[in-house]
């Protein structure tokens, strides 16, 4: 089934509103942030299917118009269920000048014998902000399904001005790949991955440092920081729980949307 979702924000007299929304099934967007004061636009993606189904194509196109600024939010864990043929996801993420977007979505719980690829790619202007993560589970681990999954891939692609920024790719096939392994993910069962890219000339130095700190209180978890050419940087995670992540991950997020907010006001 092709899956359609066409999101714009807009922005007027200081304040952000969702200008144009199209869907098809099963998708749904709800305003959720009415009880928010900050001005950004606060909506969730909703689904009436139960997750991702054999041969789907989720089809995704976000605009943010200038000095806008879109929170998007999850309904719930993704989950792609058994397939034959696979699935697949395309993202489109344009950001004007002045524009902030953010989306920390629920972990992806892949299922045995899923089969998905997603490709993201995002545009920015100048003045903006971009945040993004994912976090990938190994699959129903109180099932038994551990790592067997088929195959998932995550590409995400960030420009400025048509000039590639930023390229993460996250390629996972248990079959092939000893997941478990010594320089992969080493015992551990949940990879989360959060991207944020500015181009509004403000170091992020401060800012990764107080991320650090606030991962140093994690317990059983694994990451890096890695600082970015642009102003920017990627986390990587380990870990078991899928919500031990999801909430670090929003914690990040309302760090980096609070200060956001101040610059903006």
């Amino acid at each position: 089934m092709d899956c359609k979702l066409r999101i714009t924000a807009g922005a007027r007299g200081g304040k952000s509103y969702m200008k144009d929304v199209f869907v098809s099934a099963p998708f749904r967007v709800v305003p959720v942030g009415q009880t928010k004061s900050d001005g950004a636009a606060y909506l969730m993606v909703m689904s009436s299917s139960p997750g991702i189904l054999d041969g789907d194509h989720y089809d995704l196109n976000i605009q943010v118009e200038e000095n806008a600024r879109l929170q998007l939010q999850s309904q719930s864990y993704q989950r792609l269920f058994n397939m034959e043929r696979g699935a697949s996801q395309f993202m489109q993420v344009n950001l004007a000048d002045g524009a902030a977007f953010s989306y920390v979505p629920h972990p992806v719980v892949p299922h045995e014998n899923s089969t998905f690829k997603s490709v993201t790619k995002v545009s920015i202007g100048d003045e903006c902000e971009f945040l993004m993560s994912e976090i990938i589970t190994c699959g129903r681990k109180y099932h038994g399904e551990v790592f067997k999954y088929s195959h998932f891939q995550n590409l995400i692609e960030v420009r400025h001005h048509r000039k590639l920024v930023l390229k993460d790719n996250v390629l996972l096939l248990p079959e092939l790949m000893p997941l478990a392994a010594i320089g992969l993910l080493e015992g551990f069962t949940h990879q989360g991955t959060l991207i944020y890219v500015n181009t509004q000339k403000q170091p992020v130095d401060e800012l990764i440092e107080c991320i650090y700190e606030m991962m140093q209180g994690e317990e059983e978890v694994q990451f890096g920081i890695s600082k970015i050419r642009h102003d920017g940087f990627v986390l990587r995670c380990l870990g078991h729980g899928g919500e031990q992540l999801y909430d670090r991950f929003q914690s990040i997020q309302n760090l980096i949307w609070e200060e956001s907010k101040v610059n903006v006001i």
